[in-house]
């Protein structure tokens, strides 16, 4: 790992883990109960790694008062919570890179939308609530993704410059934020397909399906992008 980098920036859902298929599981329930449309691959590249609080007008397709989007938001996150409970497990390769940045004295901070529940849920299902400790939320910050603001955020949290992070995202909607944020940015493709990844606008830096791949494959790379960038 390149000395360049001083901070390194996870999003959780499809980042630290293959969780999304569960998302998806929780929301086909959901959207059955409510008499909504079935939530697509193309309404999800709209509204992956996105705040609640901008995914349900959209899905209702209208204005909700605070306390009906909380409800609804939860009704659907504890779905999430049930159905995912005992079946998360790390992507691959990430203890190994966790480990490799904690020799290096390397900071690490999480940046997501989800709720404090759904992280403490999957934090906890992981092993990982006390080694993650850095987190910063979209709900606490001004603007959700696609804006720079929860990882600016995270590299704030860690007390470094958010040029010299590297962020891992899985959604379209993160990259662009950890882009805007000036950050290096490697997409996990546990969602999308690399090819859908690389029509991102701006595109990841770098896709990968996992943290074995990263590793085993990214350091020269890793240098190289760290060069340009500066």
């Amino acid at each position: 790992m390149t000395s360049d980098i001083q901070g390194v920036v996870f999003d959780i859902d499809g980042t630290l883990l293959d969780n999304m298929p569960f998302h998806q599981e929780a929301f086909d329930v959901f959207a059955e109960r409510h008499g909504l449309p079935a939530i697509t691959l193309e309404t999800r590249k709209w509204m992956d790694g996105k705040r609640n609080g901008d995914i349900f007008p959209y899905l209702f397709a209208r204005v909700l008062a605070p306390t009906e989007a909380e409800a609804l938001a939860d009704e659907k996150e504890s779905l999430y919570r049930a159905l995912s409970k005992g079946r998360l497990a790390p992507l691959a390769g990430l203890e190994r890179l966790l480990s490799r940045l904690d020799a290096r004295g390397i900071p690490m901070a999480l940046a997501t939308s989800a709720p404090r529940a759904n992280v403490d849920h999957t934090l906890g299902e992981l092993g990982y609530t006390r080694r993650l400790t850095l987190v910063a939320r979209s709900d606490d910050v001004p603007r959700g993704k696609p804006f720079p603001d929860v990882f600016l955020e995270a590299a704030r949290l860690m007390g470094v410059d958010a040029a010299r992070c590297l962020a891992f995202e899985d959604a379209p909607a993160g990259i662009i934020a950890a882009r805007a944020a000036s950050m290096i940015c490697v997409g996990v493709s546990t969602s999308y397909t690399p090819a859908i990844l690389a029509t991102t606008d701006p595109p990841p830096h770098l896709v990968v399906s996992n943290y074995d791949e990263f590793l085993d494959t990214a350091g020269a790379w890793l240098d190289d992008v760290v060069a340009e960038s500066r």
